[in-house]
């Protein structure tokens, strides 16, 4: 039986950053996956769904610039959109077993199972650890409805190999609001069955307001308030039943896809036989992201759930776990000025607090909000979706929160997170001469 100083369970973000650091350090290292290498975000999330979300971004671009110069009428050829993606995603698994080997760690393909406080089981196969990273990332919440063994999960939607005319979405989150923007330009009706009372709960309610102008033109039909209670197959293929604010309702469907929310994956690993107390399906962590009933096993990412469920933050806690099993517990993880975002057409995005939170926290602050397609980063591209909500804090006039909505939103947030994380003030962006005309330009107008 081999002992390793670091057995990592998974092989995304925080696997691939931890492992590389602590190898650099000249310790043993392993990676164990029964999934193909690569993880979450490279394979089955961010940088997949980015792919066809620039075949939206295309359509969409031509729809509004018709009759401003443009002519035409585009449309998406489903099975070319996923083999562009598959360009990116099919390549992957070999490369990262490449750079494994490159860097001296060692691959293991299977699930992989507790079988002490320091040792695992895999393929048939024990291997002991003196250090242990849980980093298994996140699996869809499991719905307990009847049927719902007929629904795909959104892993499943980015393969698929043709784009079924009715697509029904159950709940209103990220995934919900990007594959209907999507879809809903590839040429399927789309439905959302959202059991909130509107989409998009982790943005500001204001600016998802402005966005749902989008999802109104794009014909997409969003039902908040509308709890799933079964998915029935028909001799045409699905119905789904709710109960809504209007009653009961049903919506017929080719394809019912879960966008309800994840969770972290920890269901397989025997937690118990590893000493590993969990609370509500989440490993029970101190502030170095190491367990608190076993000291050898750290979590970082989506399986420790202790920042928000993004990449950055994955690779953020893969170095702080890194740092800690090499230096001892000298490091936590900080999450300020961590900036979200939704690639609907256009995006949405925020970081820092919201209204809510800020008063929650008794903070005096002031807001500057307004609705602008008729800024000239909006009239150029033809949007009529663009508007900004900035909090800052009075006395010290710190940036609090940044919410953008509207072309270039993905990336003009990002300065907002600079200023965040580095104490910059809302002076020091009114005073900074940025590229004009550019989405950047807009931010002394937004502060």
């Amino acid at each position: 039986m081999k002992t390793y100083d670091l057995v990592v369970i998974g092989s995304g973000t925080a696997a691939q950053v931890a492992s590389a650091r602590v190898r650099r350090a000249g310790l043993t290292v392993a990676v164990v996956d029964h999934r193909p290498f690569g993880g979450t975000c490279a394979l089955r999330g961010c940088d997949p769904k980015k792919m066809l979300i620039s075949g939206a971004e295309a359509i969409d671009a031509v729809h509004r610039m018709q009759g401003r110069g443009v002519t035409g009428e585009p449309q998406i050829s489903w099975p070319e959109l996923i083999a562009f993606k598959r360009a990116f995603t099919d390549p992957v698994p070999q490369k990262q077993e490449a750079r494994y080997a490159a860097q001296g760690v060692d691959a293991f393909h299977g699930l992989a199972r507790f079988t002490g406080p320091d040792a695992i089981t895999v393929a048939g196969q024990e291997v002991k650890a003196r250090h242990i990273l849980v980093a298994t990332g996140a699996r869809p919440v499991p719905l307990q409805i009847p049927g719902a063994d007929q629904i795909i999960t959104s892993d499943r939607f980015l393969e698929l190999e043709s784009l079924p005319r009715r697509i029904v979405l159950i709940g209103g989150g990220y995934i919900a609001a990007e594959f209907s923007h999507i879809a809903a330009r590839a040429g399927a009706k789309v439905t959302v069955l959202q059991r909130a009372d509107r989409m998009l709960p982790r943005f500001d309610p204001d600016l998802v307001s402005w966005l749902m102008e989008k999802f109104a033109e794009l014909d997409i039909d969003v039902r908040t308030q509308a709890t799933v209670t079964r998915i029935e197959q028909t001799a045409n293929g699905y119905r789904v039943h709710a109960d809504g604010v209007r009653g009961k309702e049903s919506v017929a469907a080719d394809l019912v896809v879960h966008a309800a929310g994840r969770e972290p994956d920890l269901e397989e690993l025997d937690l118990a036989a590893g000493h590993l107390a969990i609370s509500k399906n989440r490993l029970e962590l101190n502030e170095y992201l190491q367990s608190v009933s076993n000291p050898l096993v750290y979590a970082a990412g989506d399986a420790a759930g202790m920042g928000p469920p993004l990449t950055p933050v994955s690779s953020h806690d893969g170095k702080v776990v890194a740092a800690n099993i090499l230096e001892g517990n000298l490091h936590k993880p900080d999450y300020r000025g961590v900036p979200s975002v939704a690639f609907t057409v256009p995006p949405i995005a925020s970081v820092g607090l919201n209204e809510s939170q800020a008063q929650a926290q008794g903070l005096k602050y002031k807001v500057k909000s307004e609705n602008t397609p008729n800024w000239f980063t909006a009239r150029r591209l033809a949007e009529r979706v663009y508007g900004y909500k900035t909090l800052v804090e009075e006395g010290t006039d710190n940036i609090l929160g940044a919410h953008i909505v509207g072309p270039q939103a993905d990336e003009v947030i990002n300065l907002f997170a600079l200023a965040i994380r580095h104490n910059l003030t809302a002076k020091d962006l009114r005073t900074t001469m940025f590229a004009y005309p550019t989405g950047a330009s807009d931010i002394g107008y937004m502060v």
